[in-house]
């Protein structure tokens, strides 16, 4: 093993997250949604008047939709009040659109990155780096080789200004409009910070692109919003990292993901994320598939109180596939819910997904997922596993999928299996000199490995610290 493989299993991951910082901003909104909100966070971004226009049909749409109450089974979210939230919160930094230097952000921004990390990964294993606190990013770069190529690394807010042409063109117009669900109109109105990725045609971005997505203020929200687009024949990876500090008001997170996978192309899409207890995380992602490109999901989700996200791909032309990897904890008092939607609009069009859940102390982990093929996408394939492992009778896990198959020559294949960790298999391990703690985090590390191995490594240990964190009840 490496040093730096020991190192990072030497660091100390509860501290890391834990932490927290005063509560500076340099702008700060008033609590709740209104009209007044977003006109003012339009105006402060000072953006075009399209974008305005765009939030403020997002809004009307938030308010006509209610709040998703009848799902089978649905975290609670009865404890969701917008109007206790503070949607927009600008940091307290010299340079708006990130700084050049992590030297040149105020110390105490520059302390919480280092903390997690985020600069000793961007030396050694990506090829660029988005780091975003509180509702704006305060750093981004991109390795001048890949700028001389065409690719394009920024926050969002600047590629609005820069590249309006076609952030106009592909801003929650075809893959995730405001219309989707009600948390979705919500980030349409109020959005901001995030990152935009463009890579050109047959252009392959060798290293990893990553982007972390930090709340620090109490009772505060998080609405970034991904904009990712692959040009035919072209390959990039992009791992997105999120985290908070445990308060006792809730938190918010409701960040949006549009991904458009051109022909031929590659998009792999990695998250790691570990909220607190306090916070809600609920999301929309989506990509589109053009004929022949390939979408990869993998996504951790532990830490928040509970959880909805599935991220789903449409795929649009011929040959296109997509793959989901997810593994999902709860704990006491958590309720994490996820899962993957695939929609086969084409022919020779393939899926897989992968779920894996853990739950004890109480928590409660469930897969909702959706798969449908539609008439004419004739010799299309699927393949849905989800299991889950549980600690305690106390622990729930479900499964609820769902399969519209329009079709008739295509292969759909769906197993689920549901397990408890046994005193025989404790008793094993035991035998071979592990105590209980050791025994049942060693049975976990391989109940996972399925996903942790298509992770890059710095990621794939800091992945398996998290669960043994869970395990201990140490974090959030």
């Amino acid at each position: 093993m490496s040093s730096q493989q020991d190192d990072l299993k030497e660091t100390d991951t509860e501290a890391r997250f834990e932490f927290k910082k005063e509560e500076k901003s340099a702008f700060q909104s008033e609590k709740g949604l209104t009209e007044e909100t977003v006109r003012v966070i339009s105006e402060d971004k000072d953006e075009p008047e399209w974008m305005l226009e765009r939030r403020l049909r997002a809004l009307e749409q938030f308010q006509e939709m209610p709040m998703p109450t009848d799902w089978p089974g649905q975290p609670d979210l009865s404890e969701v009040d917008i109007n206790e939230i503070v949607p927009y919160i600008r940091p307290d930094i010299d340079k708006r659109g990130g700084a050049d230097s992590w030297e040149d952000l105020p110390e105490e921004i520059q302390d919480t990155f280092d903390k997690l990390g985020i600069p000793e990964a961007e030396k050694n294993a990506l090829s660029g780096v988005g780091a975003q606190y509180e509702s704006e990013i305060v750093y981004q770069n991109m390795q001048e080789r890949w700028e001389e190529k065409g690719v394009i690394f920024c926050d969002m807010d600047k590629a609005v200004r820069e590249h309006e042409e076609i952030v106009r063109e592909h801003f929650m117009t075809k893959c995730v409009p405001p219309s989707d669900n009600k948390f979705a109109a919500l980030h349409g109105a109020i959005w901001s910070g995030g990152s935009f990725v463009y890579v050109p045609e047959n252009t392959t971005v060798e290293m990893p692109i990553q982007a972390y997505f930090r709340m620090n203020s109490e009772g505060m929200g998080q609405f970034e919003h991904t904009l990712i687009i692959a040009e035919e024949g072209s390959e990039v990876h992009y791992i997105e990292g999120c985290s908070a500090p445990k308060y006792s008001a809730f938190n918010l997170h409701s960040g949006g993901v549009e991904v458009f996978v051109g022909e031929d192309a590659h998009v792999q899409y990695s998250t790691v994320q570990n909220w607190s207890k306090n916070t809600y995380n609920l999301n929309t992602k989506r990509a589109i598939a053009e004929k022949g490109g390939r979408m990869e999901w993998i996504s951790g989700s532990m830490g928040s109180k509970a959880t909805m996200l599935y991220p789903s791909t449409i795929l649009k032309g011929r040959g296109a596939s997509d793959n989901h990897i997810t593994i999902a904890f709860a704990g006491e008092g958590q309720d994490i819910d996820t899962g993957a939607k695939v929609y086969h609009n084409a022919p020779d069009t393939k899926s897989t997904v992968e779920s894996k859940s853990i739950a004890k102390d109480g928590g409660r982990t469930n897969y909702r997922g959706l798969v449908h093929i539609a008439d004419g996408a004739e010799n299309s394939s699927t393949a849905v596993e989800c299991d889950a492992l549980m600690f305690d009778n106390e622990s729930t896990s479900d499964t609820m999928p769902y399969m519209e198959i329009n079709e008739s020559k295509v292969d759909v294949a769906h197993e689920a299996t549901v397990g408890k960790i046994g005193d025989e298999d404790i008793f094993y391990l035991q035998s071979r000199g592990l105590d209980d703690d050791d025994a049942k985090q060693m049975i976990v590390s391989g109940f996972i490995e399925p996903i942790t191995e298509e992770l890059p490594i710095e990621y794939a240990v800091e992945l398996n610290r998290l669960v043994e964190l869970e395990m201990e009840g140490s974090l959030g």
